[in-house]
């Protein structure tokens, strides 16, 4: 499994960590909750791991707003409040499980296996749209105004990710890491690139402009304004 652990306290992270992946599972680790979340949204995970006290963002606030963004990954919560009202306010907010610290590692590893057995819900939606620009998954198709968009398939899942994150600020970083998998920047013009490439493609012989730069923090794609 891939495995998000969101824990602030380096000792325990790293004992947790050292187990998991001597069990054979592949562990990213942040050290708060607001780098936590980002990582939450913008990586691929089996699982995730949640500390209940978190700087920055707390893990219930975490698990709030990861599924109010509709992410259905299972989430086991770890913490060493361990009243029933704890319990409780945990699992409403979202978690799957809820863990007590002290805890043994072996029943970690059981309920990481159970919740992992659950089914998950699957993304069905074939078709994304933002103003006339259409793409379909299925078809591999893109259309804008009803005329056919050709793009290379770099092109297509970049337009995808936009089109999934429609009216958000996307940055280098996620589309480098979503898009291209690199978990480092490479230092290159990769991104303007492509970015260019693909504005040229939907943009240039339509009106209004969707695909929008913002200066200093990254791309945009919406009818609107910015």
């Amino acid at each position: 499994m891939k495995i998000l652990l969101i824990e602030d306290d380096a000792r325990a992270a790293a004992y947790l960590a050292k187990g998991l992946e001597e069990s054979g599972h592949a562990v990213d680790h942040a050290v708060n909750g607001v780098d936590g979340l980002h990582l939450a949204m913008t990586g691929a995970y089996d699982i995730l791991i949640v500390d209940r006290m978190l700087p920055g963002l707390d893990g219930i606030a975490l698990i709030t707003a990861y599924r109010a963004a509709g992410r259905a990954t299972p989430v086991l919560i770890l913490s060493a409040m361990g009243e029933v009202d704890d319990r409780v306010l945990g699992l409403k907010a979202g978690g799957d499980d809820y863990l007590t610290k002290p805890y043994a590692f072996a029943e970690l590893l059981a309920r990481l296996e159970a919740l992992t057995r659950r089914p998950v819900a699957r993304d069905t939606q074939t078709t994304l749209t933002v103003a006339d620009l259409v793409l379909d998954r299925v078809r591999h198709k893109v259309t804008r105004r009803d005329r056919p968009v050709a793009l290379q398939p770099r092109e297509f899942r970049l337009l995808e990710y936009l089109m999934r994150h429609a009216g958000q600020v996307v940055t280098r970083t996620m589309l480098l890491e979503q898009v291209w998998g690199y978990h480092f920047d490479p230092q290159t013009n990769v991104i303007d690139v492509h970015i260019s490439r693909l504005r040229s493609k939907i943009d240039r012989d339509f009106s209004p402009p969707l695909l929008h730069t913002v200066r200093g923090a990254g791309y945009v794609l919406s009818d609107a304004p910015i």
